[in-house]
Protein backbone atom coordinates (compact mmCIF):
# COMPACT_ATOMS: atom_id res chain seq x y z
CA UNK A 1 0.00 0.00 0.00
CA UNK A 2 1.59 2.93 -1.00
CA UNK A 3 1.12 6.63 1.27
CA UNK A 4 -0.54 9.45 -0.08
CA UNK A 5 -0.24 12.89 1.33
CA UNK A 6 -3.21 13.53 4.10
CA UNK A 7 -2.38 9.77 5.42
CA UNK A 8 -1.56 9.52 8.94
CA UNK A 9 2.67 8.84 8.96
CA UNK A 10 3.64 5.27 9.88
CA UNK A 11 4.82 5.13 13.75
CA UNK A 12 8.40 4.70 13.70
CA UNK A 13 11.22 4.53 17.15
CA UNK A 14 14.87 4.62 15.83
CA UNK A 15 17.95 4.98 17.67
CA UNK A 16 19.78 8.00 15.99
CA UNK A 17 22.90 9.93 15.54
CA UNK A 18 24.41 11.59 19.10
CA UNK A 19 22.38 9.13 21.52
CA UNK A 20 19.35 10.59 20.54
CA UNK A 21 15.72 8.44 19.38
CA UNK A 22 13.75 9.75 16.49
CA UNK A 23 10.09 8.73 16.61
CA UNK A 24 6.90 10.05 16.10
CA UNK A 25 5.66 10.15 19.35
CA UNK A 26 8.69 12.27 20.12
CA UNK A 27 7.16 14.34 17.29
CA UNK A 28 3.86 15.00 18.18
CA UNK A 29 2.71 18.60 17.46
CA UNK A 30 5.55 19.44 15.82
CA UNK A 31 6.13 19.44 11.73
CA UNK A 32 8.74 17.76 10.33
CA UNK A 33 10.85 16.43 7.24
CA UNK A 34 11.51 12.83 7.33
CA UNK A 35 13.93 11.61 4.65
CA UNK A 36 15.17 8.58 3.56
CA UNK A 37 18.51 8.02 1.99
CA UNK A 38 20.80 4.79 0.42
CA UNK A 39 23.74 5.12 1.93
CA UNK A 40 25.88 7.59 4.63
CA UNK A 41 28.59 9.20 3.04
CA UNK A 42 28.47 8.97 -0.26
CA UNK A 43 27.97 11.76 -2.77
CA UNK A 44 24.31 11.69 -3.48
CA UNK A 45 23.66 11.29 0.16
CA UNK A 46 26.62 13.55 1.05
CA UNK A 47 25.11 16.64 -0.97
CA UNK A 48 21.70 16.03 0.09
CA UNK A 49 22.45 16.26 4.15
CA UNK A 50 24.52 19.24 3.56
CA UNK A 51 21.82 20.17 2.20
CA UNK A 52 19.83 20.39 4.73
CA UNK A 53 22.16 21.58 7.23
CA UNK A 54 22.03 24.32 5.12
CA UNK A 55 18.55 24.71 5.21
CA UNK A 56 18.21 24.13 9.30
CA UNK A 57 18.41 27.52 10.14
CA UNK A 58 15.72 28.39 7.83
CA UNK A 59 13.81 25.46 8.49
CA UNK A 60 14.21 25.80 12.40
CA UNK A 61 12.72 29.67 12.33
CA UNK A 62 9.46 28.26 10.69
CA UNK A 63 9.16 25.53 13.43
CA UNK A 64 10.27 22.76 11.13
CA UNK A 65 13.08 19.28 12.14
CA UNK A 66 14.68 17.50 10.32
CA UNK A 67 15.41 13.50 10.53
CA UNK A 68 17.30 11.82 8.28
CA UNK A 69 17.15 7.93 7.85
CA UNK A 70 18.88 5.31 6.31
CA UNK A 71 19.44 0.89 6.73
CA UNK A 72 23.36 1.86 7.99
CA UNK A 73 24.28 0.63 11.40
CA UNK A 74 25.08 3.68 14.26
CA UNK A 75 28.75 3.34 13.70
CA UNK A 76 28.92 4.72 10.07
CA UNK A 77 25.73 7.50 10.63
CA UNK A 78 27.59 8.78 13.47
CA UNK A 79 31.07 9.11 11.75
CA UNK A 80 29.25 10.66 8.45
CA UNK A 81 27.46 13.33 10.77
CA UNK A 82 30.19 14.13 12.61
CA UNK A 83 32.65 14.61 9.41
CA UNK A 84 29.66 16.90 7.82
CA UNK A 85 28.86 18.51 11.04
CA UNK A 86 25.28 17.35 11.01
CA UNK A 87 23.26 18.59 13.36
CA UNK A 88 20.00 17.27 12.74
CA UNK A 89 19.26 13.44 13.89
CA UNK A 90 20.32 10.78 11.27
CA UNK A 91 18.55 7.52 12.15
CA UNK A 92 19.41 4.03 11.84
CA UNK A 93 16.36 1.67 10.21
CA UNK A 94 18.46 -1.57 9.62
CA UNK A 95 15.84 -3.80 10.23
CA UNK A 96 14.13 -1.85 7.14
CA UNK A 97 11.03 -1.86 9.02
CA UNK A 98 10.18 2.16 8.96
CA UNK A 99 11.81 2.25 4.99
CA UNK A 100 9.47 -0.63 4.59
CA UNK A 101 6.24 0.93 6.25
CA UNK A 102 6.81 4.43 4.70
CA UNK A 103 7.04 2.37 0.69
CA UNK A 104 10.65 3.56 0.15
CA UNK A 105 12.28 -0.24 0.57
CA UNK A 106 12.12 -0.76 -3.52
CA UNK A 107 13.12 -2.88 -6.68
CA UNK A 108 16.10 -0.64 -8.34
CA UNK A 109 18.01 -1.39 -11.39
CA UNK A 110 21.52 -0.04 -12.43
CA UNK A 111 23.28 -1.31 -15.43
CA UNK A 112 20.52 -3.64 -16.09
CA UNK A 113 20.77 -5.48 -12.81
CA UNK A 114 18.31 -5.32 -10.19
CA UNK A 115 18.33 -5.37 -6.61
CA UNK A 116 16.74 -3.82 -3.56
CA UNK A 117 17.42 -0.52 -1.91
CA UNK A 118 15.79 2.60 0.08
CA UNK A 119 14.65 4.81 -2.71
CA UNK A 120 15.76 8.83 -2.13
CA UNK A 121 12.03 9.94 -0.50
CA UNK A 122 10.99 12.44 1.87
CA UNK A 123 8.00 13.02 4.08
CA UNK A 124 6.98 16.29 5.23
CA UNK A 125 4.97 15.39 8.08
CA UNK A 126 2.35 18.11 9.82
CA UNK A 127 2.03 18.40 13.86
CA UNK A 128 -0.82 16.24 13.70
CA UNK A 129 1.32 13.07 12.69
CA UNK A 130 -0.33 13.40 9.04
CA UNK A 131 1.87 13.31 5.52
CA UNK A 132 1.45 17.33 4.13
CA UNK A 133 3.85 16.39 1.56
CA UNK A 134 5.59 13.54 -0.06
CA UNK A 135 8.75 14.08 -2.73
CA UNK A 136 9.16 10.38 -4.07
CA UNK A 137 12.08 9.59 -6.38
CA UNK A 138 14.61 12.63 -5.02
CA UNK A 139 17.06 14.77 -7.15
CA UNK A 140 19.23 16.06 -4.70
CA UNK A 141 20.12 19.38 -6.09
CA UNK A 142 17.49 21.69 -4.94
CA UNK A 143 16.04 19.66 -2.82
CA UNK A 144 16.55 21.25 0.56
CA UNK A 145 14.78 24.50 -1.23
CA UNK A 146 11.96 22.90 -2.36
CA UNK A 147 11.21 21.26 0.94
CA UNK A 148 11.79 24.69 2.58
CA UNK A 149 8.96 26.68 0.31
CA UNK A 150 6.46 23.57 1.29
CA UNK A 151 7.67 24.21 5.03
CA UNK A 152 6.49 27.75 4.38
CA UNK A 153 3.17 26.89 2.90
CA UNK A 154 2.56 24.06 5.53
CA UNK A 155 1.96 27.16 7.82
Amino acid sequence: MALAEGDKAPDFTMAASGGRTASLKAMHGRPFLLYFYPKADTPGCTREACGFQEALPQLSSIGIEVIGVSKDKMKPIEAFAAKYGLRFPLASDEDLAVAKAYGVWVEKSRYGRKYMGVERASFLIDRHGRIARIWPKVKVDGHAAEVLQAARELG
